[in-house]
């Protein structure tokens, strides 16, 4: 009679110790398959489409590296985007996140009600990307908007904000500073995690307020500080509703963001080709961005440890 054989102690060894990693993978296996189809699926399409030419109507034709050539050698208007664009991002940006750490300072009190304040400063940031916010922005620094017919009250002349190409683009700058509430929340968690002793041996040693907050508070903060400011710069490269709503990418193009402009190549001129290019170029510029802000956190963030 053959016998069967037996798994000694070694074999079962080494089946237990793939049976770990097993469970593992196929507990996160809905999210690999997301990952992969929705991810990386799409970003492989776009990449091969950034290499053809393709206008939806007929099937891609491949043409290699000419329209990168193209956008970087002959685009007028994609150096034009991105000058608007990196305007934006270093006005809105540092502007966000210092009155975030302001009004997180105001906030970080308490006092009765304080959560309710939080909650109301917040509000901006759930709406500030909404198409019906936008609209009203537009409406509010019109050339019949209320700013204009309070500043007529006082014998002030109007000014047509979003028409002005010297203006336009501060109003999408202070529409976003204005959505600061997600980097206040952030800071606030920040402000609870640092030790109060710290703050109790600075009060012995007679170290005033704003001794304090620029030996304690601001550098205990930078972690804090570099995850909101890469966070907002990815966001504000992306930005596109509030210029796409509030004043079309005009006058003049003062307003033509990188976003944009990409959305007009795509959907109004249907080169989504050219489009994808616009893209990845676009990747690789917030890729950039990021790498130097993490290269340079080595010189002015702080750790515990």
């Amino acid at each position: 009679m053959e016998q069967i054989p037996r798994i000694t102690k070694a074999g079962a060894g080494k089946w237990n110790k793939w049976i770990e990693p097993i469970w593992g993978y196929a507990f996160i296996s809905p999210w690999l398959i997301g990952f992969f189809l929705l991810t990386i699926g799409p970003l492989s399409q776009s990449f091969y489409l950034s290499l053809t030419q393709y206008n939806l109507l007929e099937l891609p034709d491949w043409i290699g590296l000419a329209n990168y050539k193209e956008i970087l050698t002959d685009d007028a208007e994609f150096w034009k985007a991105l000058q608007v664009t990196l305007t934006y991002v270093a006005l809105s940006v540092p502007l966000k996140l210092m009155f975030a750490l302001l009004v997180a300072l105001l906030l970080f009190r308490a006092i009765r009600g304080m959560s309710l304040f939080r909650a109301v400063f917040y509000l901006p940031s759930l709406i500030g990307g909404s198409v019906a916010l936008s609209a009203i922005w537009r409406n509010l620094f019109g050339m019949d908007g209320i700013l204009n017919r309070i500043a007529g009250l006082f014998g002030f002349e109007g000014i047509d904000w979003i028409n002005n190409p010297g203006t336009a683009l501060y109003t999408l700058v202070l529409l976003a500073v204005w959505q600061f509430g997600s980097s206040m929340v952030i800071f606030l968690a920040g402000l609870k995690q640092i030790p109060r002793d710290l703050y109790e041996s600075a009060s012995v040693d007679g170290a005033s307020k704003v001794r304090t907050f620029f030996a304690i508070t601001l550098p205990m903060l930078t972690p804090i500080i570099l995850f909101n400011l890469v966070m907002q710069i990815i966001g504000s490269f992306q930005m596109f509703t509030q210029a796409f709503i509030v004043t079309k990418g005009g006058p003049i193009n003062s307003t033509l963001v990188y976003a944009l402009y990409l959305y007009q190549k795509a959907f109004a001129y249907f080169n989504m080709g050219y489009a994808s290019a616009l893209a990845w170029i676009l990747l690789a510029i917030i890729a950039f961005c990021t790498v130097l802000i993490f290269w340079s956190s080595k010189r002015w963030v702080h750790y515990e440890t």
